[in-house]
């Protein structure tokens, strides 16, 4: 590899890097707002106009606050648990493609990728719940394990399907593929699922049962305190940021949007956003719409209905092929 190409690859990891940062920061504030306005309140005011400058206070805040570490952890464990996270969520932006021809890295398993990227960033939080040495800590750990395993399973069925029509795992092949029309019209159910365990897999209301404010204290996190806390928050949206992009691409044609008229002339990037920025207030939604499941009603959800779910689909698409 030439100079000028490493040189290229470090400007676009750069630039996806920082976008992708300053849009978590900021995403926290809108879901503030968001769910305030939904419950008839004004979220975020004091600090700067309309509160705007508040994701930069919270950070500087967080960076300065005392480090706490229990006397009884595993440190190196202990430690090295929130950097996993954010690590596997920000490596995982490597093969998405923002717009036509652009991704740092076009792997022809890029949604492989991302799946085994998800893996491992679960093993941030139950490293975290079990090295905290704490009850509540490793009741979250182990809620995630089993959470992680049920769910990561109806994902990848669910993407079969897509996988199966576009004939590739590569995500501008499936972007591609969708040039006639977007997935989810030929595979609902395939997102119904994928949907319900990306919410699942980011820890989010209803699913966020590794967290559960009301019988864990913080659940993985309680322990933690200043920024290894606040890596956790970064890992945990930009996993939101990446399951919405991956939704966009393999359901609703990624950059591509309509070709008629003055909306022809919009770059495909803010197609991307506006659809990426459509499943993130989904997200906000479910979170201010719908009480927390109890555990047995999660397990029972992803074994009894999303993987029979995903596995239906994919009998039912390969028989439409084939036909």
């Amino acid at each position: 590899m030439s100079a000028m190409e490493m040189f290229w690859i470090f400007i676009k990891v750069f630039i996806a890097v920082n976008v992708l940062m300053l849009h978590v920061a900021y995403v926290v504030y809108f879901e503030r707002k968001v769910i305030g306005h939904m419950q008839a309140r004004l979220g975020p005011m004091r600090v700067g106009w309309h509160g705007l400058l508040q994701p930069i206070a919270d950070g500087i805040k967080l960076f300065f606050k005392e480090d706490i570490i229990p006397s009884s952890a595993d440190k190196p464990i202990f430690y090295i648990a929130p950097v996993i996270g954010v690590i596997a969520a920000l490596s995982s932006l490597a093969v998405i493609p923002l717009w036509k021809n652009f991704s740092i890295a076009n792997l022809n398993i890029g949604i492989l990728y991302i799946l085994a990227l998800s893996s491992v960033g679960s093993f941030s939080v139950i490293l975290a719940g079990w090295s905290s040495n704490s009850k509540y800590s490793f009741l979250g750990g182990l809620r995630s394990s089993a959470q992680v395993i049920s769910y990561e399973i109806a994902m990848g069925l669910s993407l079969v399907g897509v996988m199966m029509l576009s004939r590739s795992a590569n995500l501008h092949d499936i972007v591609k593929a969708q040039s006639e029309h977007w997935f989810i019209w030929s595979q609902p159910v395939a997102f119904f699922v994928f949907l319900m365990a990306a919410i699942a897999e980011t820890n989010r209301a209803p699913f966020d049962l590794p967290e559960a404010e009301t019988e864990l204290v913080a659940g993985y996190a309680t322990e933690y305190s200043g920024m290894r806390f606040g890596l956790f928050f970064m890992a945990e949206y930009a996993g939101m940021f990446i399951m919405s992009a991956l939704a966009t691409i393999c359901f609703f044609g990624g950059w591509s949007g309509p070709t008629y008229g003055i909306l022809a002339n919009v770059p495909g990037l803010v197609w991307f956003l506006l659809k990426v920025y459509a499943f993130i207030f989904f997200y906000f939604w479910i979170r201010a719409t719908l009480p927390r499941y109890r555990y047995d009603q999660l397990m029972s959800l992803g074994w009894k209905l999303f993987i029979p779910l995903s596995l239906a689909n994919i009998v039912v698409t390969g028989l439409i092929k084939i036909l």
